[in-house]
């Protein structure tokens, strides 16, 4: 069995824990923590890399704070572009290949069918500008000594995510109000996980060029935050999670005001992802089922 050294960097959020939980057995994990790994600082990434020497690496740090990061650029910017800066620079000094997670917000939202991962970037928030610039060094760095993968509304049973936050909402609330007119695809982290297990396995098959390949990766299917969030509350009464449904009122994003715009469209094709990993994607509902049976196992 050809054994993989994989260095998993932002230990304790939601991909990284899935990473952990659904690790192949030939591969060596090391999952390291911002405290255990701090990707912003360059001497500390080729301390860490020295001592394991990763064939693999799969980024899964990041700045996410999407609205504080309006008054946040520098800290932003530090972390999703610099980071990257600093992994994939390393990465090429020690030949291992590196997988950087992204974000659809790298995209502006304008579009009327799915993003295919060659359509032209346009971020229309901070978070999204620094993602972007993210993916920019990794290009620049490693060519095809890397790949991106952008995924979408992440949840999971582990950390903060809309679910859980939907679920407490749920309990405490006489009723809520939830966005209608922002348009994307649910994603189960484990399902993503499982995913990003398969292509580290290809890595060595993916065709090099100039550039670094992208990718696409979500659960199946269309939803609103507000068709979402009625799921959740289906679902969790049917398994006895609620004991009560609350009326759920769709309302426009002009209504919740934030600081930092929001993609109203935030589909992207999969089709490639799926062509290359031989995985076919699973609908969001049946992987937001998955997920509360796991989260009701967990209570």
């Amino acid at each position: 069995m050809n054994i993989l050294t994989v260095l998993v960097t932002g230990k304790g959020g939601q991909l990284a824990t899935e990473l952990e939980k659904t690790k192949p057995e030939n591969v060596k994990l090391i999952c390291l923590s911002s405290k255990e790994l701090d990707i912003t600082d360059n001497h500390q990434v080729n301390l860490v890399f020295k001592q394991y020497l990763p064939d693999i690496v799969i980024n899964a740090a990041a700045y996410t704070a999407v609205d504080k990061a309006e008054s946040e650029r520098d800290r932003a910017f530090a972390v999703n572009q610099k980071g990257c800066e600093n992994l994939a620079s390393v990465c090429k000094k020690f030949d291992s290949f590196l997988v950087h997670i992204s974000t659809d917000f790298v995209f502006d939202g304008t579009h009327s069918k799915p993003y295919q991962p060659y359509d032209l970037p346009c971020p229309i928030s901070v978070y999204g500008e620094s993602k972007l610039a993210g993916e920019q060094k990794v290009n620049q760095i490693l060519a095809c000594k890397a790949l991106v993968v952008r995924t979408a509304w992440v949840y999971s049973a582990h950390g903060n995510n809309f679910v859980k936050t939907m679920l407490r909402l749920m309990a405490e609330k006489d009723q809520l109000s939830v966005i209608y007119d922002q348009v994307g695809t649910p994603t189960w982290a484990k399902g993503l996980a499982r995913w990003l297990w398969v292509m580290s396995d290809k890595v060595n098959e993916i065709p090099c060029s100039d550039f670094t390949p992208i990718y696409h990766w979500t659960d199946a299917g269309v939803a609103s935050w507000y068709d979402f969030a009625v799921a959740i509350q289906d679902l969790a009464i049917e398994k006895g999670m609620l004991s009560k449904a609350i009326p759920i009122s769709p309302i426009e994003t002009a209504q919740y005001p934030t600081p930092a715009k929001r993609p109203s469209f935030s589909l992207i094709d999969k089709a490639c992802a799926e062509a290359v990993s031989g995985m076919n994607t699973v609908h969001w509902r049946n992987q937001l089922n998955n997920m509360l049976d796991e989260l009701n196992q967990l209570s």
